[in-house]
């Protein structure tokens, strides 16, 4: 049977999947003041940091149209999956849900699933590809969706950033906890507890907060071996570097990529952020 991925585009696709025709990215809207772009193949992610730093507007995102969603799903490919970010975090998800109901309105009952992922950036990827490994394995759909969502009990979400302001003033953290990492140079070290974001302890400096991240990681993380570590960043490849191979000298994964974040992923993580998936 045939399938069909479709991400939206805070989902980091590895260069040999950007042109795959299993894959289809639905690209949110992002703004910062009057400036308006597509987080599609045509983002400029310096542009948009530089754009970012000029202005004191907070920039904001607008996830796709039900239509667009449901233009994805318009496809012969007998199976679909969809993998969106986190519901707390974007409307993308409930969009989708709603693509899928005006396709099945139109054209009648299809394979569609559509995988809230709890996460972002490289959590996205996860599910991505475990849908390709999935489906290539030749799985009953209904069995590719049981996988699935064990997988998304299993899979993790950490992340430090340089800076909390546009997750705050985009309603995800309270007022409180930015300010005490502004004003103290204090950078939490968050986690994704199903898509919800919550501090799981915190450093002075970008330094000793990645340090502490990963000494909860190592403490915790189970099988590393049947896993796939991502560390995605924003404009900071070899700060991404070194925490790979700080995990990797302490934690046999499987697998490991380092990925740059798409341009929701920069508008939330910012100059300077890494989140760690696995």
């Amino acid at each position: 049977m045939s399938y069909k991925i479709v991400v939206d585009s805070c989902c980091e696709l590895p260069d040999a999947y950007r042109h795959d025709p299993r894959f289809e990215r639905v690209p949110l809207a992002i703004e910062v003041g009057s400036w308006q772009t597509l987080d599609d193949e045509h983002f400029d992610q310096q542009e948009f940091l530089r754009r970012v730093a000029e202005t004191e507007a907070c920039p904001k995102s607008a996830c796709p149209s039900p239509d667009r969603y449901c233009k994805a799903y318009d496809t012969d490919a007998d199976d679909v999956i969809v993998v969106t970010l986190s519901s707390h975090l974007s409307g993308s998800y409930n969009s989708a849900l709603l693509g899928k109901n005006i396709y099945e309105e139109e054209h009648g009952p299809k394979n569609i699933y559509i995988c809230d992922s709890e996460s972002a950036c490289g959590g996205e990827t996860q599910y991505a590809l475990k849908a390709m490994e999935l489906e290539e394995q030749g799985l009953p759909f209904d069995e590719v969706i049981a996988e699935l969502e064990r997988f998304r009990e299993g899979m993790r979400t950490w992340f430090v950033l340089d800076s909390l302001e546009h997750l705050r003033k985009n309603g995800r953290l309270s007022n409180w906890k930015a300010f005490v990492a502004t004003t103290l140079n204090i950078k939490p070290v968050c986690y994704g507890d199903h898509g919800v974001i919550v501090q799981k302890g915190q450093g002075i400096g970008m330094k000793k907060a990645l340090m502490k991240m990963s000494d909860m990681i190592t403490a915790g993380v189970k099988d590393p071996e049947e896993k796939t570590l991502i560390v995605s960043h924003c404009n900071c490849y070899e700060r991404a570097m070194l925490v790979k191979d700080q995990f990797l000298s302490h934690i046999p994964f499987g697998k490991s990529l380092v990925l740059d974040t798409t341009g929701i992923g920069s508008l939330y993580a910012q100059d300077g952020g890494i989140v760690v998936t696995y």
